[in-house]
C-alpha cells in the first residue's frame, strides 16, 4: 500500500471516537497543521485498494531483526563481530572508524538483543548462557606486554536524562562528581620515588602498550614529583585546543592524532607540545575525594580539580552537561562523567565498568538506527517519497523514528532495506538523514519499487484505486491557508470525510449538511456548524484562489493577477507560447499550464464554481508572498 503521511495532530476519523461523549457546545476541532508543501504528512493510513509500497521487517525493538531465532542469532553474531572489529581499530591503533554516536548505540543494541536471546537461545552459537560476559569485551593486542598495577575499569555510557536520573537516584547519600569526559587516549602514569617509571596505554584494562618513552617527552606532564610515595594516576593524553567548542567545533579528529603520534617510536619535542593530560583517577591515592583532589593539585595535576564539580541532582547535571558542551575547553570532549568520589580501592577495580561512575555522552551527532519498514508517501502532485520508518533512536537529544529517503533514485542510490543498520545525522543541524547502511541485513529483502509513471500533477483528482493519499493531500491542500482558507479543517477532518464516505470528489463538500456531518464521530452539532460555516466561506472566494486550491502550477506572483485576468474560455485557449510571454513563465512551466486547462476533470470542476469565483481579486491573493503582484505583465500574449 502506498502509505501517506499527514502530519501534526493527524487523528483519522476511527481515532475520534473517544471524543463522541464531549459536551457539543465545546467540540475540539480536529487539530492538523497548515499544509505549505506538495505532501501532506504525518501518520500512516492504509488503504486495501492501494498499491503495496511497504517494505517491512517484523521485530521487538528490544531483539535482533529476523522472523527466526537462527536469524536473529545471525543479526547478533554481526553486529558483535562489527564491534569487535571497531574496538580493535579503537584501542589499538588509535582509529576512529565510526563516530561516536554511532558506535554508542551499536553497543546498546547488542545489550539488548543479546539479553533478549538469553539464557537458552544462545546455545545454537555455541556459547553458555551462564559463563558469557554481558559485555563486549575490549580485544588485546600482541603488543600489550606491560601490565596495569590497577584495572582500567572504562565506563558505561547511558543513553538519556531518564537513565542518568534513575542511575542518580541509586546514589543515595554518595557525594558525586561531575568531570568532562576528556576526548583522548587512556594512559596510566606509574611514578615511583617521585620518578614517572612507566607509561602503560589502556589496551584491554589489564595489559597495555609501553608508552614510557613518548610520554617523557611531553612537558605539560610532569616527570617528577614531590613525594616519594607511590603514584599511579589513570587518565587522559589529549590533544590541546585552546578555547575548543565542542558544539561548534566537533571532535576534529582528536583522539585519533593523539593516537597516531604516541604510536610513534619517537615523539617529536614539537608534537610533545601539543599533548596534555587529565587524571581522572588515583587508585592508590587518598580514600577521601577531597584529600584526592587537592593532593592531585599540588602535584601538578590541577585540571583536575578545575575541571570537577559537585551534583546532587539531575538539574545539575543537565547544567553542567549542556555548560561544557558550549563552553571554550581547552580540549576535546565527548560528554560528562558522573562519579562517587569517594570510591574501592583500587585492588578491588577490575577491567570492566564500575557501578560507582558513568558517563553521559553530549547529544549524539550520529547514531546507529535499524530500519523497520519502508514505506512510500505520494505528494499532492505526485512526487513519490520513500519514508525510512525506523526503531526510535535519540539524535540530538531527539527521538527520531522515520527519516525521509529523498527520492525514488536516491532510495536506490543507498540501498536501504528493511532489517539494516543504517548511520543517521543531521543535516543542517535540524533534518536527520540517513548516510549509509553501516550493517547489511542478512537476508536482504528484494525492494520493489513503485510506479512512478503513475502519478503526476493531474492523477487522482477524484478518489479512485491507489488514489487515497495524493486525493487527500490535494483536499488538505485545498482547505489550507494556501487554498480557500477553512479555518478549523485539516488533514485529519478530510481523512474523516474521506473514510465516511462522504468526500470522494474535490468539491463534493460544497454539497454536505450539518446533520451528515454529525454522524462523524467526534463530530457534535457546533463542531459540525463551524465546518458549514468554514465551507461557506471558501464559496465565496475569488477565481484565482479557487484555481491554485485545484491545483494551478505556480506563476510568479509579480505576473499572476495579469496572466488569469482572462475569461476562463480565454485561459483555456492559450497556447504555451502565450503564456510564456508573462516573465519567469518558461517552457516547462506553459506546458503545465496548458496541461491543467485542458484537463477534462479539472474543466469539469471550474465549470461548477459558484459565481462569485468568476470575479477577478481586485488585490492580490491565494499562495504566500512576501512580494506585491504586478497590475500588468511584462509582455502581453
Amino acid at each position: 500500500m502506498i502509505a501517506i503521511l499527514i502530519r501534526a495532530a493527524a487523528l483519522v476519523w476511527l481515532g475520534l471516537a473517544g471524543l463522541a461523549q464531549a459536551d457539543p457546545a465545546h467540540d475540539d476541532p480536529i487539530q492538523a497543521d497548515t499544509v505549505h508543501d506538495d505532501t501532506v504528512q504525518a501518520d500512516t493510513i492504509h488503504d486495501d485498494d492501494d498499491q503495496t509500497a511497504r517494505h517491512a521487517t517484523t521485530a521487538n525493538p528490544s531483539c535482533p531483526p529476523g522472523a527466526t531465532r537462527p536469524r536473529q542469532q545471525d543479526a547478533l553474531t554481526t553486529l558483535a563481530r562489527q564491534l569487535e572489529a571497531w574496538d580493535e581499530a579503537y584501542y589499538q591503533r588509535g582509529e576512529r572508524l565510526v563516530d561516536d554516536g554511532v558506535y554508542d548505540e551499536a553497543k546498546r543494541r547488542w545489550q539488548r538483543w543479546r539479553d533478549c536471546l538469553k539464557p537458552l537461545d544462545l546455545k545454537p552459537l555455541g556459547l553458555d548462557p551462564a559463563a558469557e560476559p554481558s559485555r563486549q569485551p575490549t580485544p588485546a593486542s600482541p603488543r600489550d606486554e606491560l601490565e596495569h598495577p590497577f584495572a582500567q575499569t572504562g565506563l558505561d555510557k547511558l543513553p538519556d536524562r531518564q537513565a542518568v536520573g534513575e542511575w542518580l537516584a541509586r546514589q543515595s547519600d554518595q557525594t558525586l562528581w561531575i568531570q568532562p569526559k576528556v576526548d583522548g587516549v587512556a594512559v596510566s602514569l606509574v611514578y615511583r620515588n617521585g620518578e614517572l617509571e612507566t607509561a602503560i596505554s589502556r589496551g584491554d584494562g589489564e595489559t597495555g602498550q609501553d608508552w614510557t618513552r613518548q610520554v617523557r617527552q611531553i612537558e605539560s606532564l610532569p616527570q617528577h614529583l614531590p613525594t616519594d610515595e607511590p603514584v599511579t594516576l589513570q587518565g587522559e593524553l589529549y590533544l590541546r585546543l585552546p578555547g575548543h567548542v565542542q558544539a561548534r567545533d566537533g571532535g576534529v579528529s582528536a583522539r585519533s592524532e593523539v593516537a597516531g603520534l604516541l604510536n610513534r617510536h619517537e615523539l617529536s619535542a614539537e608534537a610533545a607540545r601539543d599533548i596534555g593530560f587529565f587524571a581522572w583517577a588515583w587508585p592508590d591515592g587518598p580514600a577521601s575525594g577531597e584529600r584526592r583532589l587537592q593532593q592531585l593539585a599540588d602535584l601538578g595535576f590541577g585540571d583536575t580539580a578545575r575541571y570537577t564539580r559537585t551534583v546532587s541532582q539531575l538539574s545539575e547535571v543537565v547544567q553542567w552537561r549542556d555548560r561544557w558542551y558550549h563552553a571554550p575547553l581547552p580540549f576535546a570532549s565527548d560528554g560528562v562523567v558522573i562519579k562517587r568520589s569517594h570510591r574501592p580501592p583500587g585492588a578491588r577495580w577490575q577491567a570492566a565498568p564500575p557501578s560507582w561512575a558513568i558517563a553521559w555522552k553530549y547529544p549524539a551527532a550520529q547514531t546507529l538506527a535499524v530500519v523497520e519498514a519502508i514505506d512510500v508517501s505520494i505528494g499532492r502532485t505526485g512526487r513519490l517519497t520513500p519514508i525510512a520508518q525506523l526503531d526510535p533512536v535519540l539524535l540530538d537529544d531527539r527521538e527520531v523514528s522515520s527519516v525521509s529517503l529523498g527520492s525514488l533514485a536516491h532510495w536506490q542510490e543507498l540501498d536501504v532495506r528493511p532489517g539494516d543498520q543504517v548511520s543517521l545525522s543531521l543535516a543542517g543541524a535540524t533534518i536527520p538523514q540517513i548516510e549509509r547502511v553501516v550493517i547489511p541485513a542478512t537476508p536482504r529483502q528484494a525492494l520493489t519499487l513503485p510506479d512512478a509513471e503513475r502519478y503526476d500533477a493531474l492523477s487522482c483528482l477524484t478518489l479512485m484505486p491507489g488514489c487515497r493519499e495524493q486525493f487527500l493531500a490535494r483536499l488538505a491542500w485545498l482547505g489550507s491557508e494556501d487554498g480557500l482558507d477553512m479555518s478549523g479543517i485539516g488533514p485529519a477532518s478530510w481523512a474523516a470525510l474521506v473514510d465516511a464516505g462522504l468526500v470522494d470528489d474535490l468539491l463534493d463538500w460544497r454539497q454536505l449538511r450539518a446533520e451528515q456531518l454529525q454522524t462523524l464521530p467526534g463530530v457534535g452539532e457546533a463542531r459540525a456548524r463551524q465546518w458549514i460555516d468554514a465551507f461557506r466561506a471558501a464559496e465565496r472566494r475569488d477565481r484565482t484562489r479557487w484555481l491554485i486550491a485545484l491545483g494551478l502550477p505556480s506563476i510568479p506572483d509579480e505576473v499572476r493577477r495579469a496572466a488569469l485576468a482572462a475569461p476562463l474560455a480565454a485561459l483555456r485557449d492559450r497556447s504555451e507560447q502565450g503564456w510564456q510571454t508573462y516573465a519567469g513563465i518558461g517552457a516547462t512551466r506553459s506546458a503545465q499550464l496548458v496541461a491543467f486547462f485542458h484537463d477534462p476533470t479539472i474543466g469539469a470542476l471550474l465549470a461548477s464554481l459558484p459565481p462569485s469565483s468568476s470575479v477577478s481579486p481586485s488585490t492580490p491573493s491565494s499562495a504566500p508572498s512576501s512580494t506585491s503582484l504586478s497590475t500588468s505583465p511584462a509582455r502581453r500574449p
